[in-house]
């Protein structure tokens, strides 16, 4: 007898998920074709399996797994049952790499992850430090795994801050700098939560809002970030203000090659 959509389905979360508890949810947030989806990366030898939780947000949860030659990997999936597609939506309209996106949640879900493949290659083909993007199907993104060898992730800068803060102001300025003109791109959500710290290391993350220069947003977006960043600092005992950093990142922004 032919094996039914439900059992199959179940399955499938069971040989790619390794906890039971990782599974109940699973079954909660996502829906068949996030499992599907699974599935097709799975037989491109890109996922082998999921091991636990890494974050968790209002749009995704990311989640250490492995793939098949046993290297970590961080699998970001975005939520296709509680995700907030308004807020989704204002990054992709006036972005003209998907002006031909519907507008129903399951095509936006999908786009976003498309999004930040694309907009991590871009950002690090402009040398800046991001994870490296392996790959993306449906609602999901396989990306490098940042963290030690014994596969501990990194923290955020809200949870574990770069002591050297001269130094990260300058990796910081340069790494904007860098996004805006090499990349042509905006990260439109930066902060300290969004960037992390490995062994000192700063590393842009989240950057599936990212837009082009061309979008209608951009420079609101761009000095909302560049606030955030002074916000933060300032807070470090390293004062800064919004001014001095959109001074600092022009002048750093005119020595960068021309496209």
């Amino acid at each position: 007898m032919k094996e039914g959509a439900e059992n199959q389905y179940a399955r499938m979360i069971k040989e790619y998920i390794s906890e039971e508890k990782i599974q109940k949810t699973f079954n909660q947030v996502f829906d068949h074709e996030t499992i599907l989806g699974l599935h097709e990366l799975a037989e491109k030898g890109m996922l082998e399996k999921i091991e636990h939780v890494i974050s968790t947000g209002k749009e995704a949860q990311v989640f250490r797994a492995i793939d098949v030659a046993g290297n970590f990997r961080a699998i970001k999936i975005y939520k296709t049952k509680t995700a907030t597609f308004r807020q989704m939506e204002q990054y992709i309209q006036g972005d003209m790499r998907f002006e031909k996106i519907k507008h129903d949640p399951r095509s936006l879900i999908n786009a976003w992850a498309r999004k930040e493949f694309k907009n991590l290659e871009l950002i690090q083909a402009a040398e800046v430090r991001c994870p490296h993007p392996l790959g993306f199907q449906k609602n999901i993104l396989i990306m490098e795994f940042i963290g030690d060898e014994k596969g501990n992730p990194a923290l955020n800068l809200k949870e574990n801050p770069i002591t050297d803060l001269e130094l990260l102001y300058d990796t910081v300025t340069e790494y904007v700098a860098r996004m805006v003109e090499r990349a042509n791109l905006v990260h439109a959500d930066l902060s300290e939560y969004n960037i992390l710290n490995l062994h000192q290391e700063a590393i842009i993350i989240d950057c599936g809002q990212g837009v082009l220069k061309s979008h209608p947003e951009a420079k609101t977006f761009y000095e909302r970030d560049v606030q955030n960043l002074a916000n933060y600092f300032t807070k470090m005992g390293y004062p800064k203000t919004q001014e001095e950093m959109l001074k600092k990142i022009k002048e750093k922004r005119e020595k960068q090659p021309k496209r």
